[in-house]
This record gives C-alpha cells, structure tokens and sequence, in this order.
C-alpha cells in the first residue's frame, strides 16, 4: 500500500471500486492544470481529482463493510464530496500552484466531518495517524546521511543545494520584534511544502504562504508574511536592475538600499517609465534619506496591494520597492519647490511614516511622464448633443488616466420635451447616461482599475422616477446602467414637502431653466411660480404626484439596488464657500467632493489625501495635537503642490483647477483610534471624539492654507467668497438654519482648545490658498497600505477575508486579539467561535461585556449614531464625507426615519446603503485557511469566498432586496 497518496482505512483490503467515467472527467476539469501535488518524498506530481473521488469511494466501503455495494447514492455523495474537496483546494490557486499531500488529505477529512459522515471520518482520522506513526518510526531509522536532499533550480537554470541555514536567517528577521510568532513553526511549514527542483521563486512563495497561513490565530504573522513576500520583491527588482550578485536579507538591503534607487530612477527614465526631470534629482542624498527599516511596517495585505497595483513595473516585472516608491510620490510633488531635495525628503518622510496617505491617483502617478493625480472630477451635461457627447468624451480621457467622475444630468431635458430643431420630442436622459454607462466600461484607469462615473440628477426633474430605476436588473436593459453609479440630487423643498406629506411637481429643464441653479428661498419661491404656472397650463411638460410616493420609490429602490445614493443640494451649496462664483450641482464618484460646475466652462476638480487618525492618538489616550498640526501642514502643502504639477488631461478642468485650488485633506483610521480610545462606537463619548478630532484638522487645515496664501498668494476667486467673509465652515450652519426655516438640529458648540477668532482675521487678511480644504473620502485602499480600518467606517467584521483586486486576504482585528490576550482569552477556540458568529462577538460568552461594546461590528451598531458622528465632523468641512450607512434588517419605516435624520441632522451627503444580506459565512476549522466563503440562497457553499452580502450588479437576493456588496472588487469605494 502506497501511503504518499490519498487513501482510506484498509485499502489493501479491499478492490478497486469502479468509478464513473463522466464523473471523473468533471472532476479533472475542475481543478487547473497547472496544479502540481507534493509527495512527502519531495516529488512532485500532477493533481489528479479522480483518486480524491476514488480513496473517498474506498473510505466509505471500509466502514460500511465488504458487501457494500457502490449505489447511485453514494456515488452521487462521494462526487458532491470530492467537488467541495477540489473547490477548497483549487480556489486560491486557480493560476497554477502547488499542493501538499497533507493539506489534500486534511480537506478530504473536513469534508467528512462538514458532511456528517462522522464514523468514515473518525476511521480515516486514526488511519492517518497510524501511517504517520510509521513514517516518523521509519524516518527515525533511517541514517541522516540517506536521508533526500533538496535542490532548487535558480532563475538562469542551474541547480543549487537548497541554503536551509539563509531560509531560517530571513525568517528570523521577518519575526524580529514580533511576539507570539515562531521562527521553527514558519520554517518548518515550508519545508514541508518544498521539492526537489523547486524553482526560486516557488521557494520565497512556501515561506511567505507558512507565514500567512498562520494570520488567523495569530495577527502578528501579517507582519512576518509582508517582510518575507520582501524577499521575493528585492530579488526581483535587484535582478531586473542587475544587482542580484548575492539576494539580500532585510538587513543586508539597509546597506544597499542608496545604490539601489539611483539604478531604479535611471532604469525607470530610460524605460520612458518616469519623468527625466526625476533624474536631475541629487540621487545621493534622497537615497540616503531612505529609512529601510520602515519596509518593516507594512502588514501582507498593504504590501501585497502595493506589488498588485501600484509598484513601477516594466512588462510585469516590478522593479520599485516601497521606500523607493514613497520616494518616487515625493519627487514628483516636490518637483517645482525650491529646494525640491529638502520638500522631497519631508513628504517621503511623512508618506512612509504612514502618518499621512496621498489618494491612489496620486500614488499611481507621481513622477510618470502623465502625472494624473487627482481623484475626482465633477462635471455638468449641457442640453444639446454636441455638449453632451463632448462631456461623454472629457469622461473618457479624464477616466483613462485613474479620475474617478460625478456627471450632472439635470440640464438634459426630459422625455417628451419638445426638441425645436427636429419638431419632434425627447426621449429623455437615461439614453444618454447609458451611452455615459458604457464608456465607463470601455475606458478603465489607465488598466489599473475599472472606469467610474455617477450621475447626479434632481429630483424635480421629468425622468427623475425611470432614473430611479437604472440600476434594475429588471425591465429593459437598454434603459438601464448597471455599471454606473447614481444619486438623488434633493433640494430641501422636497423633503419639505415629504416631511408636511404635500405634492410634488416634476418638471421638463428646458422649460424651467433656471431651477438648477438657484437654492434655498430663492429656489422654493421659482419652483412654487413654476407650479402655478402649469396650474394655468402654460406650462405643458410636467407631472403631479405626492411627494411621500416618490420619496418611498426613492427609498425603495435603494434597499433593492443601492441606489441611487441620497445627497442633499441646499446644504452642500448654503454652507460652500465658493457660493459667489457658482453652483454645486452634484457631487463626485463617492459624495465627498462638493465643488461648483458649469457647462463648458467647469469641470471642478480635487486632489486628496488622509491622515491617519489613531497614528495621531497617543498611548495614554489623547490625541497629539503637536504631531496632527505638523502632519498636516506637510499635507496640505502636498495636496496643494498637485495642482500645478497634475497634468489635465481636459483644459477646462485645469483652468478651473487653478483659479480655485480646491483640495480634500480627510481621515482615516477612525474606528482604530476609537479602539485606542477604548470607546464604543455608539457611545457619546465617541460621537464626541468625531467631533474634537475633526475640529483639530479644520483648524490645522485652514491654518496651514492661510500660511501657504502667504508664502504663495490667495487663491484667484477668494474675494467675496465666505472665506474673505470670515466665515468658516462651522459659521456657514447658520446660513443653512436660516434658509431652511426650521427642519434642522446640527451642533454648533467648539471646544474652546482653538483660537477660531484669530484665525478667522488670519484669514480675511491673508487669504486662503485653497477655496476647499477638507473632504473625507472613503480610503479603502489606501488604508489597506497604512492598515488601519478604512476612512470614518465601522470595523466590518473583527475577522473576515478581504476580497480585492489583490486577491482574499485573511483580516484580523489586531486591537481584539490584544485585549484578548491580555485576558488569556485567545486560543484556538475563541478563533473558532469568531468564525462561527462571522467575526462577531456578542454572542460568545467568555467575552467581557465592555469589550463587546467596544467591538461592534458594523451591523451592530445603530445606524443613527453613524449619522450624529457624521453631523459632528460635517460641521467643520468646507466639503462633505463618504458616509456609508449599515442597516442589519431593513425596513420602509426604519429607512424612512434614517434619511429623514441624515437631512434634518445637516449631512451634505450619504453615500452606500449597507444591509445584511441572507447567507452567512462558511464556518472551517483554524487550520484550513479559508474564511468566510458565502453560501448561496439555498444554502449551498459557492466556490469562491465572497462577502456577507449581496452585489447589486449580480442581482443576489435578499428577501426581496438587491443591495450594494461592501467588499466588491471593482467598486471605487472598495479601492
């Protein structure tokens, strides 16, 4: 009996059985081809599904006896079995990769036990047990000097003894500083997993997978498997360079580092990869100014993104490593200061430290020969086809270049209206925002990821009940955009109207022309003229309803396909500064962005990046006002540097651009610094924080403007704006409580920790360098690369598997573990339990009740207090936030009072409905390495692990609900 296969107890006794060809061949197809199985001798085979089906075959005849027939019942058990096994090993490997006997065998036995054939489980449990005993007994026997050694074959081809003695000195410095990791359980695992002949790059991949496997009982080992995929990515960018001679360990880069940047920025420039002016750069002393060390902070899944997405590469091959690329970002905005060697080595400084995170445009693009860095572009469609169709173009070239897009279709006329040219009539907008739907999927980001646009439409408009209905993936499809995003443009006379149940008027643009751009009072006094009007019938195109059914079509739809997103009008252009040049007409891709459109004249644009809150908090639980001001002095500095340096891809935008110099300066890491805090999210004491912490960054943030102004100038449009006004963002509510005429409970209190006086004559005296300063934007994945919990959000789930254009990455809350070590509560067991509840922890007894407070997920948590926490930061941002709400058992009434306290409570804006969707996480054991893999509606497990919910544009069910997924891989909030 061969025992290096995957057998059942007493095989030697028992014949072959015959198995199905047809289901043999399904199996085989299944897996890739590519997959090669480890041997325990170190020989490498190719995966072959069929002996799975055949040993699971000989397993349940073992135990059921030896007159045991094979029925058509248990050949069909033993093929769905051996599809679950095949599914489980191949998903994470679908390209090719290797697999070890043990972890076949190990997914056979789960899928005994999943299945509850607990006495075929328990019998190939002790088999395998008994042959590992002989194993070891004959290993023992066996003189070390017969005992296989391994070889690995290099990247020219020769063959070499594998170093075991270099294997454990890089995995020694990956876990250096580490508690709870083990440099022999890392080293071990791999060399179980290596062969004789393994390629190199195999090699540097069993090691970092060792490491990774582990994340799950122990957060530490991120750390450990980041430093050894650095392995990899230094012989990587050291060959491509010409400097692979010796392959460097950790340590040994630190001396290497410096020569290593002047080749990359040479090769980089001559590859036509990077500006030539980089290479003007004094090289020397930037390469000095690396800190190699700091290549040590990443956790695998930032690193991973950084490799996956963003490092420079030449025809696949990456040759930046992570200081070099925090340097390349900094060289590029540094590149017009004076002493750009000093400004370049301050922003690496700060970009490296993590302290401050450049939005991923900015990151993608610093120091190429396209430098596109900002990330949002607003724009307006005007109402004749040359105009639309251009600004169907300026969507295509501001998307190829990674710029995430809000288009304003309220001008276009609605269906019926009457086309003067032709005589005839419209066929309204949504034609046009399909054709808009589809460029977005021609044009992708510059292939990094896919385009983005949303289109923004007010609620009075014609088409405004068919635009509701665009994400639909009912009725028909050439009406409808499931690709594109969409969002409810609500002046506050509507939710007037809603809030008294009065009617509502839905009019055609081109006979209210001026309705767009008027707000507040003056807005409520035309549209009410308007009304009369086609009381009187002098107005032909329009439509009555009762503003309550349209606002619970509004809602409904939202629960059904996530959108279009809820964003208010009067607030975002009551409290804009910039309100004395123009008109909010839409905000952008994430509803975060308020800044002023016109046809033809503005395409507003903003540049953004976020500080990394709980970097900023200190040990003993306050927040470092010293470090937050020169933190964010440094940023905004970097953020306004962008706007000189970007290159327009459209010439409007950069006028714009120029005359206002908006930038959006947000946070990240909320939820982590309320960890730090050791607050709940739901208390007041946090709802308090999210407002003392956002009033540090709108007083640094507007300080260190006011400076630039005085170093720089004001910006072009400043006078008459509500800056030279002195009146700052948390001034404005007041213009808004008036207009509104009630219908308004928003925090006005300061702290008193600022001198908002004298800095509100700083700025009518000097200027602002910026019309816009703050915007909080969602932060995925730049989060991910600092590794802190993404922008305002609450922690989804305390461990779950993050889903990506990366890949899946295992995510653990480390701030859990902690305190739960601190207890003696983390063990195999607790990590089991987080699995089974999906990462929640209200329901596992041996947690202390004030941790479960504090670790709520995001389901957890009432969805009303995200709004109060949102209400307390919109006071101080001159822009708005991308407010993600989570709602565990939605309902009409529960929405209904949701948005209705979103208005009331002063938000600009709301972005993403979140609910629950009806499957639930795969619950595996500690060792099996996959989280999370959701089940179907009828329960079945699909093949690839995905979120708790459900994506709109896959249409999965939810009750009666489509909602939008929070972890999709092509979604610009999950970038």
């Amino acid at each position: 009996m061969q025992t290096d296969t995957t057998v059942a107890p007493s095989e030697s006794r028992r014949p072959t059985p015959t198995i199905p060809a047809a289901g043999t061949a399904e199996l085989a197809a299944t897996a890739p081809g590519a997959v090669k199985v480890i041997r325990r001798n170190g020989k490498v085979t190719a995966f072959d599904a069929s002996k799975i089906q055949i040993a699971m075959t000989k397993a349940f005849l073992a135990v059921e006896g030896a007159a045991a027939a094979v029925s058509a019942a248990m050949r069909q058990k033993v093929e769905a079995l051996t599809q679950q096994v095949v599914q489980g090993l191949t998903r994470h490997i679908s390209g090719g990769g290797t697999l070890h006997i043990e972890d076949i065998q190990d997914q056979v036995e789960l899928a005994l036990m999943r299945a509850g054939e607990h006495k075929v489980a328990r019998a190939y449990v002790l088999y395998r047990d008994e042959q590992q005993r002989k194993r070891a007994a004959e290993a023992a026997a066996q003189p070390a000097a017969e005992r296989p050694s391994l070889s690995i074959t290099r990247d020219d081809g020769s063959v070499v003894p594998l170093d075991e003695a270099r294997m454990r000195r890089v995995v020694t410095e990956a876990c250096d500083g580490l508690a709870g990791v083990n440099v022999d359980e890392v080293v071990s695992a791999a060399l179980r997993d290596l062969y004789d002949g393994m390629p190199e790059a195999e090699l540097a991949q069993a090691l970092t997978l060792a490491a990774r496997a582990r994340i799950e009982k122990e957060p530490n080992y991120t750390y450990v498997s980041a430093r050894l995929l650095l392995d990899a990515l230094r012989h990587e960018a050291l060959k491509f360079l010409g400097m692979s001679e010796t392959r460097p360990t950790f340590e040994e880069m630190k001396g290497l580092y410096a020569d290593y940047f002047r080749e990359y920025i040479h090769k980089a420039v001559s590859l036509e990869l990077l500006d030539p002016k980089l290479a003007l750069y004094d090289l020397d002393s930037l390469g000095k100014a690396l800190l190699a060390e700091r290549d040590g902070k990443f956790d695998y899944l930032g690193l991973q993104t950084l490799y996956d997405r963003y490092f420079i590469h030449s025809n696949k091959t990456r040759f930046e490593l992570p200081q070099a690329f925090f340097m390349r970002v900094a060289m590029g905005l540094a590149i017009n200061e004076i002493d750009r060697e000093a400004k370049a080595i301050e922003f690496y400084q700060l970009l490296s430290s993590f302290d401050f995170m450049s939005s991923t445009p900015t990151l993608f693009n610093s120091g190429t020969l396209r430098p596109q860095l900002s990330s949002c572009y607003l724009t307006q469609v005007p109402d004749d086809l040359h105009g639309i169709f251009g600004a169907i173009h300026d969507n295509a070239m501001l998307s190829k270049f990674a710029g995430g897009l809000g288009n304003d279709w309220t001008p276009v006329r609605g269906m019926g209206g009457y086309i003067k040219g032709t005589n005839g009539k419209s066929n309204g907008v949504v034609p046009f925002m399909k054709v808009a739907n589809d460029t977005a999927v021609a044009v992708n980001q510059g292939g990094k990821r896919k385009g983005a646009v949303c289109g923004y439409l007010e609620t009075w408009h014609r088409d405004i009940e068919e635009f509701l209905e665009l994400r639909k993936n009912t009725g028909d499809d050439r009406r409808r955009t499931h690709d594109m995003n969409t969002a409810n443009w609500v002046p506050d006379l509507f939710m007037k109207r809603v809030m008294e149940e009065g009617q509502w008027t839905l009019f055609s643009p081109e006979e209210t022309p001026d309705l767009h751009d008027l707000v507040g009072e003056a807005f409520e006094q035309r549209y009410v003229a308007y009304e009369k009007l086609a009381d009187e019938g002098r107005i032909k195109n329009f439509k009555r309803m009762p503003a309550l059914n349209l606002w619970r079509k509004m809602l409904s739809m939202l629960f059904e396909t996530g959108h279009p997103w809820v964003t208010f009008k009067d607030p975002c252009n009551l409290r804009s500064p910039q309100q004395h040049v123009g008109v909010v007409h839409s905000s952008n891709l994430c509803t975060e962005i308020t800044l002023n459109t016109k046809a033809n004249q503005e395409i507003a644009v903003c540049n953004l990046g976020s500080v990394n809150l709980p970097a900023h908090v200190t040990e003993d639980g306050k927040l470092d006002t010293v470090k937050l001001e020169k933190t964010i002095s440094t940023a905004m500095r970097m953020l306004d540097n962008v706007i000189e340096y970007n290159y327009y891809s459209v010439a409007t935008a950069r006028n714009s651009n120029l005359r206002h110099r908006p930038v959006g300066l947000g946070v990240m890491g909320f939820n982590d610094a309320l960890y730090k805090l050791r607050l709940p999210y739901e208390s007041d004491k946090a709802i308090r924080f999210a407002d003392v912490s956002m009033e540090a960054i709108s007083y640094y943030a507007i300080k260190a403007s006011t400076d630039l102004a005085a170093e720089r100038g004001r910006y072009s449009s400043f006078e008459g704006s509500l800056w030279s006004q002195g009146i700052l963002p948390v001034d404005s509510i007041r213009i808004l409580a008036e207009q509104r005429g009630g219908y308004i409970q928003q925090d006005t209190s300061v702290s008193g920790n600022f001198d908002w006086d004298t800095l509100r004559e700083r700025v009518q005296t000097v200027g602002m360098r910026n019309s816009n300063c703050m915007a909080i934007a969602p932060t995925a994945t730049i989060a991910n690369i600092t590794g802190v919990s993404q922008s305002i959000e609450p922690t989804y789930q305390n461990l779950y598997v993050k889903s990506n254009l990366s890949g899946e990455f295992t995510v653990v809350n480390e701030y859990l573990v902690n305190d739960l070590k601190k207890l003696g509560l983390w063990d195999e067991v607790m990590a089991h339990d987080l699995k089974y509840f999906d990462g929640s922890v209200q329901n596992i007894d041996r947690i202390p009740p004030e941790l479960k407070d504090i670790y709520k997920c995001a389901f957890e948590i009432d969805a009303k207090r995200l709004v109060d926490a949102a209400s307390r930061r919109q006071k101080w941002i001159d822009q708005a936030q991308s407010l993600n709400l989570y709602m565990r058992e939605p309902s009409g009434k529960k929405l209904d009072e949701l948005y209705k306290h979103a208005w009331v409570s002063g938000l600009k804006t709301t972005y993403y409905l979140r609910t629950m969707g009806a499957t639930h996480a795969e619950k595996t054991t500690i060792s099996d390495n996959r989280l999370n893999a959701v089940g179907g509606s009828n329960g079945s497990v699909t093949a690839k692990p995905a979120p708790a919910v459900a994506a709109p544009a896959a249409a999965t069910d939810v009750g009666s609900a489509k909602v939008c997924s929070i972890l999709d891989p092509d979604c610009e909030a999950c970038q």
